[in-house]
């Protein structure tokens, strides 16, 4: 049985960094990709960043460009995502996702989800 579980969520200050973890386990082959997602109260879930296993290339959301960075662990089977430089509006509820699908883009092309790890940043 596939398992996701996030950690490294918290509190912080504007301008302060965080890095997310994504364990996985249970797989009986490699996903093509792995994301984040995120979700704040009263608004969709939005992509964040994907890493493609394929060519380890990586799609970010315009509003994390520059700040976050997404990276495959293969030692631990885990993808993290490093955030600097954090706003208040990255304040959300923070998924990791992996997708068997080519050229996955879009939530709904990501089919195993873990629980979620809460970002609040404040000023």
């Amino acid at each position: 049985q596939v398992h996701l579980v996030e950690s490294g969520g918290g509190s912080v200050q504007t301008g302060g960094s965080l890095r997310l973890s994504c364990a996985t386990s249970g797989y009986s082959s490699k996903p093509r990709a792995m994301g984040w997602f995120r979700q704040a109260p009263g608004k969709e879930r939005e992509r964040v960043a994907i890493i493609y296993f394929s060519d380890l290339s990586t799609l970010y959301a315009e509003s994390v460009k520059g700040r976050f960075t997404i990276s495959q662990d293969n030692a631990e089977n885990a993808v993290h995502l490093q955030m600097n430089k954090l706003r208040i509006e990255d304040t959300a509820m923070y998924y990791c996702a992996t997708s068997g699908v080519y050229a996955a883009y879009t939530s709904t092309d990501f089919d195993y989800w873990g629980q979620g790890t809460q970002v609040t940043v404040s000023s």
